[in-house]
């Protein structure tokens, strides 16, 4: 065998196998990919969900305010009509 048959054979022979190769990494590149955009849409979702959580408990915190608030205003009123006579 002369160096131009070795040279054919070991392209015939590295071909497929750099094909089957590139198949490979394409594959995992492409798993890699859509898991990185799944972490990605978690911690998202995750972001979104703790905004949201801080936001209702922003509401919360006011509505309680304003629930203490009315109850004196109340409490002054009661008084108020019991002070000038009347039944409350």
């Amino acid at each position: 065998m002369d160096a131009a048959m070795v040279t054919a054979i070991a392209a015939l022979i590295g071909a497929p196998v750099a094909g089957a190769a590139a198949m490979y990494g394409s594959k995992v590149a492409g798993r890699a990919q859509r898991e990185g955009g799944v972490i990605g849409g978690y911690d998202s979702l995750t972001a979104r969900l703790v905004a949201e959580r801080d936001k209702a408990e922003t509401d919360q915190a006011k509505a309680e305010a304003r629930v203490q608030t009315l109850e004196l205003e109340v409490a002054r009123l009661r008084l108020l009509v019991t002070q000038l006579g009347g039944q409350p």
